[in-house]
């Protein structure tokens, strides 16, 4: 696990969010992590993915997002540190987890992974993530779950092209959202 001491002394953990967590504000509202999530910048995979929607969110009523290996391109996404202690379960004491948010155990796994920042070098050490543990087909993403997606990788400048691809992705797995996806 990646950790950097801040100038409080509390250890941090490097996180990539490539989902409706690109949003600072979705990531750091008051039921989430209450502003404790701080972006650090973009980064994208150095393994190819495909960006999907293959776990029902009960909480968002929607098909969430995923990336399934081996397939398709670089995913691009949101490094947050987020204090460790507001990682597991079992540390965060009266305050949601990010294991929790990503519902880590049930939806998603939480796992390591490889990036490298937009100038092409490794992000030193490999970052959490989640991941789809039983991906399911057939499931529609809601315009209201994408639109954080969008804003988010918006808000923190990722790259047009790559913005185009999640559109197109998030058209293939719900085509009823195909006009409200060339609006934006």
């Amino acid at each position: 696990m990646y950790t950097l001491l801040t100038k409080e002394y509390n250890v941090m953990a490097l996180v990539f969010q490539y989902g409706s967590n690109t949003s600072s504000k979705r990531l750091n509202s008051s039921d989430r992590l209450q502003g404790d999530a701080k972006p650090v910048g973009i980064a994208y995979t150095r393994d190819d993915f495909e960006l999907d929607f293959t776990v029902w969110s009960t909480g968002n009523q929607c098909a969430a997002a995923d990336i399934v290996p081996g397939s398709g391109r670089k995913i691009w996404g949101v490094l947050y540190e987020i204090p460790d202690h507001l990682i597991r379960r079992d540390t965060a004491g009266n305050r949601r987890s990010l294991d929790d948010i990503e519902g880590e155990g049930t939806n998603y796994q939480r796992m390591t992974i490889s990036l490298k920042y937009p100038n092409g070098r490794p992000v030193k050490p490999d970052a959490i993530t989640y991941v789809v543990k039983d991906r399911k087909k057939g499931l529609q993403t809601s315009l209201e779950y994408v639109c954080h997606i969008i804003v988010g990788l918006h808000e923190h400048g990722v790259p047009e092209e790559y913005i185009e691809y999640v559109k197109m992705r998030i058209v293939k797995n719900n085509p009823s959202l195909k006009e409200e996806m060339e609006r934006m």
